[in-house]
């Protein structure tokens, strides 16, 4: 496939507020770090080589400059990112649990990202990509949900793979039944899935993730659907094969910010170097434990954009394993 591009995601581009500390008055200490989901799968295509580009909106402000420049210095192309001189950029706050969980507080109602609109999305990108990634945060509110199906569309009618990482994050929706009507939008037009077991059970109803990859088959027809279990590893589901890999655990886990990011760009990565259409049993594997293994790596550093992690790193992890 002859296109400029390997990879373009259009989405969320935000400044994460992360726990460092406590000042001299016992107050915490937060750090700014670019973030955004989107960016974070483009940041580790990055590092594996790949050409990649943003669609996407960020405030024409401090923060908006901050991520502009983030994006640009991984070498992610910015020339579709465009700034709104009304909207701040979104800010996200995170607090960090002792097993490196997270809780999130947004402060985007409105923020820049959402105002992105079906006439600024640049169809010149979604032409010329090998793969399209997207996830649910663009579409939140009408306007922007308008433009992500839009590029879905233009994409999808040029030959790219179509990505999609639901990445549910409940307090952004204005309703749980909205965020399932949208999530079910995006299974409907997906060619690789990656999704994490909660988001199994929020759309199916269950936590055996065999039955519910098996129902999402069914209703969607999904070529290659990849399911993140956390501490139980991941599983890959493609033409009636099953592959399970066990996850890459690490004792200095900081938090798990980036770590779906990191496991998704691997796997578009992997279906990039084979292709979708006849991927082996060994193929699958050698996904799923590079894919792992980017994943731990991330949960070792704070934020995910800036300090993804690189492909020297992510072979010698998995090259312990896939070499036992």
């Amino acid at each position: 496939m002859n296109k400029e591009y390997d990879v373009v995601a259009l989405g969320e581009l935000l400044i994460d507020f992360t726990e460092s500390g406590l000042s001299a008055q016992g107050n915490p200490l937060l750090e700014v770090n670019p973030g955004g989901a989107p960016g974070n799968v483009l940041s580790m295509l990055q590092n594996y080589g790949r050409k990649t580009a943003f669609i996407g909106k960020v405030g024409k402000d401090m923060f908006g400059r901050l991520l502009l420049e983030a994006v640009g210095s991984c070498g992610i192309d910015t020339k579709s990112i465009l700034e709104d001189g009304k909207v701040h950029t979104t800010l996200a706050f995170v607090q960090t649990f002792e097993d490196g969980d997270r809780d999130f507080s947004f402060y985007r109602d409105p923020g820049a990202d959402m105002m992105l609109r079906k006439e600024e999305v640049d169809t010149n990108l979604l032409k010329n990509t090998k793969v399209f990634h997207f996830g649910t945060l663009s579409s939140t509110h009408e306007g922007v949900r308008e433009a992500t199906r839009y590029a879905i569309d233009v994409a999808k009618e040029a030959g790219a793979v179509i990505s999609f990482d639901p990445n549910l994050r409940e307090p952004l929706w204005k309703s749980l039944e909205d965020a399932k009507a949208e999530i079910a939008y995006g299974l409907g037009k997906c060619d690789l899935l990656k999704i994490s077991d909660n988001e199994v059970e929020f759309m199916c109803g269950t936590d055996d993730y065999d039955k519910g990859a098996q129902m999402l088959i069914d209703r969607y027809h999904i070529p290659l659907i990849l399911i993140t279990m956390g501490r139980e590893g991941s599983r890959a589901y493609y033409k009636g094969m099953r592959v399970e890999s066990a996850p890459f655990l690490q004792d200095n886990t900081i938090e798990t910010t980036g770590a779906g990011d990191t496991f998704c760009a691997t796997s578009i990565h992997t279906v990039l170097k084979y292709g979708l259409d006849s991927l082996t049993q060994e193929n699958l594997m050698e996904l799923l434990t590079y894919a792992n293994a980017a994943a731990s790596l991330i949960t070792t550093r704070k934020g995910a954009l800036r300090v993804m992690p690189t492909l020297e790193e992510v072979e010698l992890l998995a090259g312990t394993r896939l070499k036992a």
